[in-house]
């Protein structure tokens, strides 16, 4: 019979995985600190365990490199930006213009409640190969709820599975792109003229149906 492995005791009443997360959570929310305002380089192991006020050993108890603390730093914000899109979505009439001005609404929202989100997509995911890659899963992703919704709002989606698709990843891939040279100052547009815009270019994409089914007789 194999020795039962020790339970570690609580430390001043807390038990040792509450103490863990805690832990973790707090060089979550270093990562972000860092990654939102001094950038990709400047998120290293020593400066977002000091930032969090932890002995690296702590670090490395629940990251095991930088990179991974970063992919969790941008995968809370991606998760916390997905349930907006969601609870706005939920939320609003079923109808198409309304509920698309209602997530577009709540995205930005999001992005500018807290400047640290439009810095990580302005500078951080530029920057490193490593976001890039992960930006493409996030486009995907993104790209899935717009089909989903669609398929919610709409009574009868013209547009088949394939093109749908199609419009999802270039929507999503081209609205980041839109947003990132917004919040970079690029564009002399103000806010409520991008959510007009968006929110239009959205709608339009309804007009895809006639001229694809057209190709395909």
């Amino acid at each position: 019979m194999q020795p039962e492995t020790p339970r570690a005791r609580p430390y001043r009443g807390v038990p040792a995985e509450q103490r863990r997360a805690r832990r973790r959570a707090a060089l979550l929310a270093a990562g972000l600190e860092l990654l939102g305002t001094r950038g990709w380089a400047a998120t290293t192991v020593r400066g977002v365990c000091a930032e969090a006020g932890l002995n690296d050993r702590y670090f490395y108890e629940s990251f095991p490199d930088r990179e991974s603390l970063i992919l969790a730093v941008v995968d809370d914000q991606v998760a916390q930006g997905t349930a907006v899109i969601l609870t706005a979505a939920g939320e609003a009439p079923r109808h198409p213009q309304a509920r698309t001005r209602a997530v577009v609404t709540a995205v930005f929202g999001f992005l500018t409640s807290d400047p640290r989100r439009a810095h990580i997509l302005t500078h951080a995911f530029p920057s490193s190969p490593l976001l890039q890659r992960r930006r493409v899963e996030i486009i995907r992703s993104l790209a899935g709820i717009f089909a989903a919704q669609t398929h919610e709002t709409l009574d009868d989606v013209s547009l088949p599975q394939t093109d749908l698709e199609l419009t999802g990843l270039t929507l999503t891939a081209g609205l980041w792109e839109l947003f990132t040279n917004w919040f970079r100052g690029d564009l002399d547009i103000g806010r409520d003229h991008l959510v007009d815009y968006t929110v239009a270019l959205i709608m339009s994409t309804t007009e895809l149906a006639a001229p694809l089914h057209h190709r395909l007789r």
